[in-house]
Parts: structure tokens; C-alpha cells; sequence
């Protein structure tokens, strides 16, 4: 790996909220926050996260 070469990284907390009892979905809220800046973002699936995480890195 290049030494000089910038790192990018990200926290990614995933939370189950609840589950649909029925169709025994669940449901999520994820925290991505972006460690070398102040971005963050809460999500409810993991799409969006990476998304978000494009977004930061495309700036």
C-alpha cells in the first residue's frame, strides 16, 4: 500500500428497531459517521448507508 495515499474511513452502528412480527422484517437504524470529518448520517438500511459513504468519499 502507498504510504501517501489518503485513508477514508467510517463508523457504522446498526441498531435493530423492531421486527414485523408478521412478515418477520426487521427494521434498522444505522449511524454512519465519517471519522476524519464531522458527517454523519442515520439510515434505516444499508443502501442509503453506502450512499452516504460515496457522497463523503466523491468530495
Amino acid at each position: 500500500m502507498n504510504d501517501n495515499q489518503p485513508i477514508t474511513s467510517f463508523v457504522v452502528r446498526c441498531a435493530l428497531v423492531d421486527v414485523d412480527k408478521k412478515t418477520m422484517k426487521k427494521h434498522w437504524r444505522i449511524k454512519v459517521s465519517h471519522v476524519q470529518g464531522e458527517d454523519e448520517a442515520v439510515v434505516t438500511d444499508l443502501d442509503d448507508a453506502v450512499e452516504f459513504m460515496k457522497r463523503v468519499i466523491e468530495e
